[in-house]
């Protein structure tokens, strides 16, 4: 089972990778997990990289990649494996394809942006402690204040109205054409996750099992 997640921030994509891996036994690669390992490693690659981190530029695409053959080429990845947070562009969808990965599947999670703005707008972390909640999922039992050690609950800059709006602008740039490039080469599955994650994970499970 090879299988590529595509949607947008907050749309659910780690939780499902997580459950996904379970069920198949495969493991979940992530673009951030990669790099940090390989900078963390010290290969060619990750000093390459470093050096790009370290002065603040973007990792060039061809190093990327890179990164990402080498992931693909370890014994874990023989069975089948979940990519999750690449491809983000065209060019990395091509340059994946030149790999032959072989037979694999694209599921695309697809939630609207208010929904987004909801769910990611609405969360709560402390302060001191770093207990997460929601206001309307997980609210604390006193608003604003957590309920494991009392100290004020604050809105981490990630979580900010205009933050969330920015990467959502970002991705319906450069990530949502994705989903036509997919869909042309009859690669795609689409699952609309406005639900529970429960139900988001049932209709993953149907349209894997028709696929």
């Amino acid at each position: 089972m090879k299988i590529i997640l595509l949607g947008p921030p907050g749309a659910g994509k780690g939780t499902q990778a997580e459950l996904l891996a379970e069920r198949y036994g495969i493991p979940t690669i992530s673009t951030g997990n990669m790099i940090r390992a390989e900078v963390r490693e010290g290969t060619p690659l990750g000093q390459k990289t470093k050096q790009y981190i370290d002065e603040g530029q973007l990792v060039p695409d061809e190093i990327i990649m890179a990164i990402v053959e080498s992931r693909l080429a370890k014994p874990d990845c023989e069975g089948g494996f979940i990519l999750d947070g690449i491809p983000r562009t065209i060019p990395q969808a091509q340059a994946l394809d030149e790999m032959d990965l072989g037979d694999y599947v694209v599921l695309n999670i697809s939630v609207a942006d208010e929904e987004i703005l909801n769910r990611l707008g609405g969360r709560r972390v402390c302060g001191k402690c770093g207990a997460t909640y929601h206001v309307t999922f997980n609210p604390p039992k006193t608003e604003g204040v957590c309920n494991t050690c009392g100290d004020a609950l604050i809105i981490r800059p990630d979580d900010a109205k205009e933050t969330i709006q920015k990467r959502l602008e970002v991705y319906h740039a450069q990530t949502e054409p994705l989903v036509s490039y997919y869909e042309k080469a009859g690669k795609l599955i689409n699952i609309l996750s406005e639900g529970s994650v429960e139900e988001t994970t049932a209709a993953i499970q149907t349209a894997l099992e028709v696929k």
